[in-house]
């Protein structure tokens, strides 16, 4: 049986690979099969509508297409470069450019033609407004005594 000398450097830089793995799939994860990128959303729910907010920093309003049809909400834009610098060399580059999509289906309860989207500091609101009778209705107690 051979004795191998315990190196813990040879430990660490392993562990250092295995954490470097795991970032670079995580960010690998945000970019579709065809290399389109798709930005992070959040969506909530308000009393009167529900709320769709997503990243869009670096891209110009006019970039930005906001469409429902058949009860589908459809974001898609382009992130350009602006300033492309040929006589530099990259050694990394993590942001995403080109076109994106996102479609979400919406729940039946939502006016359509009441949809509102505004774009501020690099964040797109789409605001979709509830029905009448989708709205939570309360109902009073009476107490008799």
């Amino acid at each position: 049986m051979a004795i191998l000398k315990w190196d813990p450097f040879r430990e660490l830089q392993s562990l250092q690979e295995k954490i470097d793995r795991v970032f670079e799939d995580s960010l690998r994860s945000r970019e579709t099969p065809s290399g389109i990128w798709a930005p992070a959303v959040d969506i909530y729910e308000t009393d009167n509508a529900i709320i769709l907010e997503a990243e869009l920093p670096g891209v110009n309003e006019k970039d930005i297409d906001v469409k429902v049809e058949d009860n589908i909400l459809t974001v898609k834009g382009e992130r350009k470069i602006e300033n492309e610098r040929k006589e530099e060399n990259y050694y990394r580059m993590e942001r995403y450019y080109g076109t994106f999509q996102r479609s979400f289906t919406l729940p039946s309860n939502i006016e359509t033609n009441k949809i509102k989207a505004d774009y501020k500091k690099g964040i797109l609101k789409v605001e979709m407004p509830k029905k009448e009778q989708a709205k939570p209705k309360q109902i009073k107690i009476e107490v008799k005594e």
